[in-house]
């Protein structure tokens, strides 16, 4: 029996509700950007329909992880995706529809708007869903997952498109592969029987996050400066990558840390 089988009715209804939702979103893009051209439309959505499935996808699977944060190990299911799980969603759909854009040229200037904007959604959507679990006190280990998932899915999708269109240098694709490379670079010595230790608490992970999707929004935009975006790229870049491998070598006990902590699983979550 799949995990979601057992969930409540109205979980199941809900769900079902928002993949059709995801659904009619990239038929309606498609048809926005038939207006424009049918081969640009065509191009678009052989890239953004699969990753739109991939984003429903992920939240069906872990729909069962719909649970309160707060109180017992495991948590009280919720019966309810809720607001914020829902504005999380949107998020995820506008990073796919912008990934759409990596096969189409910016030819029309309507187009050339079109990542930056849905980029940019997607990154005051983020700023959003987290105040409105907290406001309506409905933190979910669903609500964690969809939101690491998600915003791993823009840092592949901004770069690749600004890449793809000449806005960005191919070394900040280096961003789109970090995190790959650090989950890889895990497995591989939990192969070798290296312990793997709880991540720890950082105050530069969030802040540095939040610069990276606002220098990406800016990089997307086609009237920006892009002498001055590329001269400064690798400096916007390369705090980023210092984290991902200090967090890296703290974490297969390479780095030393003051603090003790128990062999756990968290840090490739």
């Amino acid at each position: 029996m799949s995990r979601a089988a057992t969930l409540p009715r109205r979980l199941r209804a809900e769900t079902a509700l928002a993949a059709l939702g995801g659904g009619v979103a990239l038929a309606a893009g498609f048809l926005l950007l038939d207006s424009v051209g049918r081969e640009l439309a065509e191009r678009w959505a052989t890239v953004a329909v699969p990753v739109g499935v991939g984003v429903v996808t992920f939240l069906r699977y872990h729909t069962p992880d719909n649970r309160s944060t707060a109180g017992t190990t495991r948590g009280r299911l919720r019966r309810s995706l809720g607001a914020a799980n829902a504005v999380t969603l949107v998020r995820g759909l506008a990073y796919a529809a912008a990934a759409g854009f990596l096969l189409v040229p910016p030819t029309a200037a309507t187009v050339a708007w079109l990542p930056a904007l849905l980029y940019g959604s997607g990154v005051l959507l983020d700023a959003i869903d987290g105040v409105i679990a907290r406001r309506v006190g409905r933190p979910t280990r669903l609500g964690e997952r969809l939101d690491m998932g998600y915003d791993t899915l823009g840092f592949v999708v901004a770069p690749a498109v600004a890449v793809a269109w000449g806005l960005l240098p191919r070394i900040y694709l280096s961003l789109a592969a970090a995190r790959y490379v650090y989950r890889a670079g895990l497995w591989l010595d939990r192969r070798r029987g290296r312990q793997i230790r709880a991540l720890p608490p950082s105050r530069l992970r969030r802040p540095l996050a939040t610069w990276q999707m606002g220098f990406l929004t800016v990089a997307l935009v086609p009237v920006g400066p892009s002498g001055v975006i590329h001269a400064v790229a690798p400096l916007a870049l390369a705090p980023s990558l210092l984290v991902f491998v200090r967090d890296y070598l703290a974490v297969t006990g390479r780095l030393s840390r003051d603090e003790s902590d128990e062999p756990t699983t968290p840090a490739d979550d």
